[in-house]
């Protein structure tokens, strides 16, 4: 049986569609994050920014 290796999972953030590549992620209380507004919470309502994405919470 060969090991499988994760190297993308999607936005810790429940409200985001981002999959994040984990060597690029926003790495915060063992959790992977797109962007600084999800990983610190959306301070302002402040959404990811990415295109098709509508997170704010």
């Amino acid at each position: 049986m060969t090991a499988a290796t994760v190297t993308q999972m999607k936005c810790a953030c429940s409200s985001c569609v981002c999959i994040v590549d984990l060597s690029d992620a926003i790495q915060k209380d063992g959790k992977y994050y797109c962007s600084d507004a999800c990983a610190n919470g959306h301070p302002d309502g402040a959404g990811c920014s990415h295109h098709g994405c509508e997170c704010h919470s």
